[in-house]
């Protein structure tokens, strides 16, 4: 068979803030993308954090699995290299590139991931470096398949600086109160979102232009929710919530829209399905061709997402189905660990007026058809008693298919790695923070 192309497109930090999930984002090349292809409405990431979910969606396995239990560039890595996405499909014949950003490893230029080849873009992977030499890459003459990764900074913080006229027609995100403040914080997000959309629209226009559009499968999505309190680092809908827009062939097209409920860590078996591959044994995901095909309207009962690090140690697991969420934190912290959060004007919102001192709470179940945005915990509630046993089941259950280490207790940190204290209050400080050198 002649197997298509794949590349996959991701960005940082832009959970489903975009134009085709309906939100006032001016996305018109994603749009385009979605109205050519299958746009997932109910997709989730495996963790709300940078590493640990682009290691999900590409090893096929929860994080802790796979060993990336926090940031590659602070020392995590996988377990295993080799159960990288890029490995399987050589067997099949594919030639793998990276173009841009990739957080699976703190070596890109020791290739530890195994890519074919890596671009050089001469600096951070901003869009204006990513874009041209993506297109330059689809421009070439290719004797067979390829997997391109390419990889945006955008629409990573710090966001472009935005004018006051820009920031008179938006809204905040949905956690955050609406202020002049939070209002320009938001302007600064839909700006980069516009540079990551324009492109986008390169890499497409590069596509068509090469006449490879019509074997090529575009996967397109993002790591987790943005950078503002209680979205990125956190197992709210906010912070697991991504966009997932499918376009090429297999079905991956008509502008579709799924609404069943999908995890990240389905994208490697789903890819092994279309392009004819056994799946490897250590795949935790389940395909989503069915979905795609109509065969069902769902492929999971319920889906499972993670925090152990992030700038500091902050150990939590979830469990969502259609109706309810469960969150568990595994320490005995009874505030917030401000430190998880970027630094933003949104942020200072919330720690002046109090956020520090807030309290969290080891277990919170929440109804998501009456609360959507989960703020009313209920698993103190007598009513939701016997919701909560089987939510508590099925995050245990889970937890011990997977081999979860925090069964066993704290997670230590990895030797080589670099973490802050949780009490500290800006992530800024990992630049001093020390490498642990001993266990």
């Amino acid at each position: 068979m002649d197997r298509p192309n794949i590349v996959y497109l991701h960005s940082h930090d832009t959970g489903r803030y975009i134009q085709p999930y309906g939100y006032a984002v001016p996305t018109p090349h994603l749009q385009r993308l979605a109205e050519d292809g299958v746009l997932f409405r109910q997709c989730f990431c495996a963790g709300p954090t940078c590493s640990p979910s682009r290691a999900a969606l590409l090893t096929g396995q929860s994080p802790h699995s796979c060993g990336m239990i926090g940031l590659a560039h602070l020392g995590f890595s996988l377990t295993d290299y080799r159960r990288h996405i890029v490995h399987t499909l050589r067997q099949a014949g594919y030639r793998a590139t990276l173009i841009g950003a990739q957080h699976v490893s703190d070596h890109p230029r020791l290739n530890r991931i195994g890519y074919d080849e890596i671009a050089d873009i001469g600096g951070p992977p901003s869009t204006d470096r990513v874009a041209p030499a993506a297109v330059e890459f689809l421009r070439r003459r290719h004797d067979g398949p390829f997997f391109a990764a390419i990889g945006f900074q955008e629409t990573h913080r710090v966001f472009p600086e935005a004018s006051p006229e820009a920031a008179r027609y938006v809204r905040p995100p949905a956690p955050i109160a609406d202020t002049p403040e939070t209002r320009r914080d938001m302007a600064g997000y839909v700006e980069s979102a516009r540079r990551f959309d324009n492109a986008v629209g390169q890499v497409l226009g590069a596509l068509d232009a090469a006449g490879l559009a019509d074997n090529t499968l575009v996967i397109c999505t993002t790591d987790h929710g943005l950078a503002f309190p209680y979205m990125k680092c956190n197992l709210s809908d906010h912070g697991m919530g991504v966009m997932l827009i499918v376009r090429g062939p297999g079905g991956f097209g008509g502008g579709k829209v799924i609404d069943g409920m999908v995890s990240q860590i389905d994208v490697f078996p789903s890819v092994c399905e279309l392009v004819g591959i056994d799946p490897p044994g250590w795949l935790e995901g389940r395909s989503l061709m069915p979905l795609v095909r109509g065969e069902a309207e769902e492929v999971n009962e319920e889906v499972f997402s993670e925090v152990t690090y992030h700038a500091a140690y902050e150990p939590m697991r979830a469990v969502r189905t259609r109706r309810w969420k469960y969150i568990r934190r595994f320490d005995d912290r009874g505030t917030p660990v401000l430190c998880n959060c970027d630094e933003s004007a949104s942020k200072a919102l919330w720690t002046d007026h109090g956020w520090a001192d807030r309290p969290v709470h080891t277990e919170e179940l929440y109804d998501l058809v009456f609360d959507p945005n989960e703020t009313a915990n209920l698993a103190h509630a007598p009513d939701a008693a016997a919701v909560l046993e089987d939510m508590r089941r099925r995050l245990e259950g889970w937890m011990r298919r997977t081999d979860d280490p925090l069964l066993k207790g704290p997670v230590p940190q990895p030797v080589g790695t670099r973490v802050l204290d949780q009490d500290a209050p800006d992530p800024a400080a990992l630049r001093d923070a020390p490498v642990k050198t001993d266990r």
